[in-house]
């Protein structure tokens, strides 16, 4: 089996160690179309800090998290074996050995009085606040939560993602006490965030996208793909990562490319087909909207010349390919485009066709 390595990103890197050289002052939020890198790129960047830097990473991928003892269990990394109301000597022994962290760590006695609390908000607030505080006087902290939008609609005593938000904020912002990346490839997320007023000067967007024709060629060249080859990886995969580790796999490059294409246009094909059977809504500023299949069409004609276009707004039927995972919205810039080569490639096969084919 082939080992893949953590390829360039150089120039993301390089902004993220600029981030880290300066005083915490803003959120960060990393985002990016889904499966381009985002969380290997974290993952290496954990592993080649300095040892000055005390990293804590809380991944919320695939867990399901429906109310404060679901997203507590996963926030923190319980330590059945330490038993101490000093926070301040709990943290230093936790530097002694430190690794990186799954959660942030808090002695089960502590964490059993913050479920006990009628406000366990309030009191899991404060005791981060404190043992971070701790933590800054020997290292730096950094505390990243990857697919943090998983709780984005979770409503206890109002958005449960707006009072941590306003937490960051003070770690950051008013405190200057740890940096935070915030991880996500939900761009309606990402967008929700970016116009919201309580954000606004208090956090920066740090885009994550596919590899562009130099990376991705210099990418398979170490894997002995020929110029031929490449292009032909390019044509159908772009420089989507996760595609381009994929066709390694594969003796017979082409037929599995026209596979994957032709499967993702089935699934394509499904999702906006179902409009005209179906009465679908989506959820857009509090109210559910139905989607047209005649609007979400005309959304896609303008790929069958352009890979990208400006937006001016989102517009319910734009959410819907959003949530479905065909287009991916780039609100710091305004942007909208498929969500790879290969969705672009099936939605001009799609409108080529003159609209879905009912199987």
């Amino acid at each position: 089996m082939k080992r893949i390595e953590f390829h360039d990103r150089e120039k993301e890197t390089k902004e993220i160690h600029d981030i880290l050289d300066s005083e915490p002052s803003l959120i960060t939020f990393v985002y990016g179309p889904i499966n381009s890198g985002k969380t290997t790129l974290i993952n290496n960047l954990i592993g080649q800090l300095p040892e000055e830097y005390a990293p804590f990473y809380i991944n919320l991928r695939g867990r399901f998290i429906t109310g404060y003892e679901d997203f507590l269990n996963v926030l923190f990394e319980i330590d059945e074996g330490g038993a101490t109301d000093n926070i301040g000597e709990y943290a230093t022994s936790i530097l002694k050995d430190l690794k990186i962290l799954s959660g942030i760590p808090i002695p089960i006695n502590l964490f059993e009085q913050i479920f006990e609390k009628k406000d366990k908000s309030k009191d899991m607030f404060r005791y981060i606040e404190r043992f971070f505080t701790e933590i800054s006087e020997k290292r730096i902290p950094l505390l990243i939560i990857d697919e943090l939008q998983v709780i984005g609609d979770m409503k206890i005593d109002g958005h449960l993602v707006y009072k941590l938000f306003n937490f960051f904020v003070r770690l950051t912002k008013e405190l200057h006490l740890t940096h935070i990346f915030v991880v996500t490839s939900d761009s309606l997320f990402v967008e929700r965030v970016y116009s919201e007023a309580m954000l606004s000067g208090r956090c920066r967007y740090l885009l994550v996208d596919d590899f562009d024709h130099g990376t991705t060629a210099a990418f398979l060249g170490k894997y002995d793909f020929t110029d031929d080859e490449t292009e032909v990886a390019w044509e159908y995969c772009g420089g989507k990562p996760v595609c381009l580790v994929e066709l390694m796999n594969y003796e017979y490059m082409e037929e599995k490319l026209r596979e994957m294409l032709r499967i993702r246009r089935g699934q394509i094909d499904q999702r906006i087909g179902v409009l005209q059977d179906v009465h679908k809504k989506v959820l857009f500023e509090g109210d559910k909207i139905e989607v047209t299949y005649d609007n979400v069409m005309e959304i896609l004609k303008r790929f069958s010349e352009d890979e990208r276009y400006e937006y001016v707004r989102i517009t319910p039927d734009m959410t819907y390919l959003i949530k479905e995972n065909i287009l991916f919205a780039d609100p710091a810039n305004s942007i909208l485009k498929p969500q790879s080569r290969m969705d672009l490639l099936a939605i001009r096969e799609i409108l080529h066709r003159g609209g879905i084919e009912h199987i």
